[in-house]
């Protein structure tokens, strides 16, 4: 079943340009093909159908389209500081990659990073997930939030919009905090450094959300320094069952460890793991998606639309 929310809403809207994969493929023109199959098997996350077909033919085109969009976007930079009688100055370029809980969003980051950072205009892109201004969890445990993680609310919003608009300026020696999925927390005095990369892209659930008065009284918004924006797409079953098929391979693999935090799931069979996954992901992360993230589809620059097997079919590209 198709699901309205996801595909309906914007095959009419005029704000966007809809692509065919094959129409969108087309517009890599001569741009070389720069990762090989090793590099793949490194770069896509867990049960992501990820082939160097669908990178020539969805990312190869968008790494060529971000390439001419951050020269515009450089050339009006230069334009502003003649105007102010300035020496030119390059700003780093930001792109927010926005979607669900298992939806791929972090293959296409990694993706996108590979590919831009083979550009010789911007070979520094840096890559930082929100997940890593989560707040710890002695603090959400504290405020009744453990079952709300990767909620707005969930956040250390401060601390990311105060990173994000560092980055923006040009500040030196950034750090960003890093988070561990195999523990479910933030690791302690460990970090991201960041320092002046010509791309930055920041990749999270809540990311292109012009935010919440109910978490933050500030009128300035992790999106507001973004360049660009991607949103990625799914119908939620789709979505649904991904999570679970990647719920199973962590119960066989990271559950198992000593130190994970989800240790108690590593002895469940398969259906107890399939039916606790599915309420997981029912009771928190679908009600995330439909009332925070779902809602700032609309606000992105370009959207990937997935089908069931992972794979982009489709390309919105948000008109100027």
């Amino acid at each position: 079943m198709v699901d309205e929310r996801t595909l309906g809403l914007m095959v009419d809207d005029p704000r966007f340009l809809n692509f065919e994969r094959e129409s969108w493929a087309r517009l890599k023109a001569s741009t070389p093909l720069t990762l090989s199959e090793d590099d793949l098997h490194d770069l896509k996350g867990i049960n992501v159908n990820l082939s160097l077909k669908e990178v020539e033919e969805v990312y190869l085109p968008l790494s060529r389209y971000l390439n001419l969009y951050i020269f515009g976007i450089e050339g009006l930079a230069r334009m502003t500081d003649a105007f102010l009688g300035k020496p030119a100055s390059r700003t780093p370029f930001i792109i927010g990659v926005a979607g669900s809980v298992a939806v791929g969003k972090s293959t296409t980051s990694r993706i996108l990073q590979a590919l831009l950072s083979r550009w010789p205009d911007h070979p520094n892109v840096a890559l930082v997930t929100t997940d890593g201004f989560l707040l710890p969890n002695r603090i959400l445990e504290t405020r009744g939030l453990m079952k709300r993680k990767g909620f707005p609310e969930s956040y250390d919003q401060k601390r990311l919009l105060q990173f994000v608009a560092d980055v923006k300026v040009g500040k030196k020696d950034l750090y960003a905090p890093i988070y561990s999925h195999d523990v479910y927390d933030i690791v302690p005095d460990e970090f991201i450094h960041i320092s002046k990369p010509d791309i930055l892209i920041l990749e999270g659930l809540n990311v292109l959300q012009s935010g919440d008065k109910r978490i933050s009284k500030s009128s300035v918004f992790v999106s507001d320094f973004f360049d660009f924006s991607i949103y990625v797409d799914a119908p939620e079953e789709d979505i649904e069952n991904w999570y679970v098929g990647r719920f199973l391979k962590l119960r066989d693999t990271v559950f198992r460890q000593d130190h994970a935090y989800f240790q108690r799931y590593a002895k469940l069979s398969d259906d107890e793991a399939v039916t606790t996954a599915r309420n997981i992901w029912r009771e928190i992360n679908l009600v995330n998606l439909r009332e925070n993230v779902f809602p700032t589809r609309e606000r992105a620059n370009l959207v990937l639309e997935k089908t069931a097997n992972h794979e982009v079919s489709r390309v919105w590209l948000r008109r100027f």
